[in-house]
């Protein structure tokens, strides 16, 4: 019963939010997750590569949506947010290839909390 309160209140809330609290709350769900790889390294070093595949979807997708013709936003949010993506793209790549700096992540981590919290306006 309990679950299915759960989903309930998923779906109720997936209606009633912003696209922009969405978009804050999937990165602040990206960032969460890659936080959990870098405190618990290496022992959660499996979970490195559904973090990061996550997190590149999520910059896809932001990316994608932020780069068409009829966004409303203004031409240098646009252009600022394809050139993170760009970066976050590039730095999973290289966490990807060799997994061997945590540190690394912060960086990942830092701008999705970052652009969160743009998102909510603190």
């Amino acid at each position: 019963m309990q679950q299915y309160g759960a989903q309930a209140y998923q779906q109720t809330a997936k209606t009633v939010e912003s696209p922009r609290e969405r978009e804050s709350a999937l990165l602040i769900k990206a960032a969460a997750s890659l936080q959990n790889v870098r405190d618990e390294w290496p022992s959660e070093l499996t979970q490195l590569t559904t973090a990061l595949a996550f997190n590149r979807k999520l910059w896809t997708i932001l990316m994608t949506s932020v780069t068409r013709e009829d966004s409303a936003l203004p031409q240098d949010v646009r252009q600022n947010v394809a050139n993170l993506g760009i970066y976050i793209l590039n730095e999973t790549r290289e966490m990807l290839l060799s997994p061997t700096n945590p540190g690394k992540l912060d960086a990942l981590i830092n701008i999705n909390r970052q652009l969160a919290a743009g998102l909510r306006g603190n």
